[in-house]
């Protein structure tokens, strides 16, 4: 893909699209809990919210790559801009199946609209991921996108609260999952459809540079040459697999007596905090972004943590959340200051130092009860929150012309999503909820590998993203 003059205007537009990505998949995770009451489901069926979700990024984004295999790239053809209008109209019709589903008291329409909705997200990601890559130079480009995920966490932060004020009411609410009536889905998911159109229409009348790939492809697989982006779909399968499922999973964890004994209305605000654990790490990645100094932007790196932080509990102090819940919080994000400083910037190593603190997280969760072992899981997102700009900038580089074919099979793989929120679901239901986490586990070493080893590969071939000989 060609690189284009640096526009902050463009920018902004772009990363606009990622908040709804966020808002929708976060606020998955109230209606979990609620399905799972109203259908009489099994932890594992409940989790086929999460499949259906993220299963359709699989195969919009096979589709793409089949289309383009064959007849060539249809971005190129048709545009980025028609590309992002039309998948935003796809998940805008996905929201109207929550009118029927709540009406009809359809599990499978439920997920059926679920499906649409991501079906259009996996047709914005390709677009926009790249694109956002593509607006400056190629080795800060991790930068912009943590920018744009910066966007998505607050999305994922204020979806959870947003739906769940709209279902539940305010703090004193008694509605809960077991007595409110499923026809209280439709409001908030017809104004997020009327939200995807509203955006469409900007989008399409808004003046975004042409981004083209000049050479075209040839037919076949020859993108799947290239060792960084096979070592980057794996690692984009596992890397969405535990972020998703970490907190997925989180609300039964929570309802043991062991840990919390909460039910799924008063659990909210740990979802938040997770979410919002995202948004602190990809702040924190962003301030690379506006092209300050490397001190003013290491500076920003440590602080910018405290300050998403705030901001997360100032929205649950309007929600009405318990703040001491969130206050004793504190530490874990002492810890990712001091591990952003370390990480300076640098994708492959984040990747190594982030997957090995986070692996260590999920052990001491595993192995305690009570505030401990939540507070260590959902510390986790604060070191998921960077990894996905760190393995999307360095899967993608140096594949020139085949660049949307290896954004496209990134994609794809957010079908992690799908998968691990079952595995775990089905381990759960065996080994109990808190050894479930042994999933997650593995997938954090996984990732604390690819930094290691995308890094020597993409060494081989000249290209250095860590600054360092080769």
């Amino acid at each position: 893909m060609e690189q284009v003059k640096y526009q902050r205007s463009a920018l902004y537009i772009l990363i606009s699209v990622f908040f709804f990505w966020g808002f929708v998949a976060a606020s998955n995770t109230v209606l979990i809990p609620i399905f799972k009451a109203k259908f009489n489901l099994g932890q594992w069926q409940s989790q086929l919210v999460e499949f259906a979700f993220y299963i359709a990024y699989f195969v919009g984004s096979l589709i793409y790559f089949l289309w383009s295999s064959r007849k060539g790239d249809p971005l190129n053809k048709y545009g980025y801009k028609k590309g992002l209008t039309i998948g935003l109209i796809m998940s805008a019709a996905g929201t109207l199946l929550f009118i029927p589903a709540s009406s009809y008291n359809s599990f499978e329409l439920f997920l059926l609209g679920y499906f649409i909705i991501a079906f259009g997200f996996s047709l914005q990601q390709i677009v926009a991921n790249p694109y956002v890559i593509a607006l400056g130079d190629p080795s800060t480009g991790a930068h912009r996108v943590s920018l744009a995920g910066g966007i998505n966490s607050f999305g994922t932060t204020v979806g959870p609260l947003l739906i769940a004020t709209a279902l539940f009411g305010s703090g004193n609410s008694n509605i809960n999952a077991q007595n409110m009536e499923l026809t209280q889905v439709q409001m908030p998911y017809l104004c997020l459809g009327l939200a995807f159109l509203l955006f469409a229409v900007l989008i399409y009348f808004s003046k975004l540079p042409s981004v083209k790939n000049d050479k075209k492809i040839s037919s076949g697989n020859k993108v799947f040459q290239y060792p960084q982006l096979v070592l980057g779909m794996v690692a984009i399968f596992i890397y969405v697999g535990v972020e998703v499922s970490v907190q997925s999973n989180l609300p039964a964890l929570m309802e043991d007596i062991n840990f919390l004994g909460l039910n799924s209305k008063d659990s909210v605000h740990f979802i938040s905090l997770y979410w919002g654990c995202l948004m602190m790490g990809r702040w924190a990645g962003a301030s690379s972004a506006f092209g300050l100094k490397q001190k003013w932007s290491l500076t920003l790196n440590a602080i910018m943590p405290v300050v998403a932080f705030s901001v997360v509990c100032f929205i649950n102090v309007l929600k009405g959340s318990p703040m001491q819940d969130l206050l004793n919080f504190w530490p874990f994000v002492l810890l990712a200051m001091i591990a952003f400083v370390i990480a300076n910037e640098k994708p492959a190593f984040t990747m190594t130092l982030f997957g090995s603190i986070a692996s260590v997280l999920v052990i001491i969760g595993m192995f305690t009860s009570g505030i401990t072992a939540v507070y260590c899981l959902i510390a986790t997102g604060l070191f998921c929150s960077i990894m996905w700009p760190c393995i999307f900038s360095l899967s993608i580089a140096g594949l020139k012309e085949y660049t949307n074919q290896g954004s496209s099979l990134l994609i794809m793989m957010i079908a992690g999503g799908a998968a691990f929120p079952i595995l775990q679901g089905a381990l759960a239901d065996q080994l109990g909820i808190q050894f479930s986490y042994w999933l997650p586990f593995l997938g954090f070493v996984y990732l604390a590998y690819f930094g290691i080893a995308v890094k020597k590969t993409l060494l081989k071939q000249g290209i250095n993203f860590d600054g360092e000989s080769k």
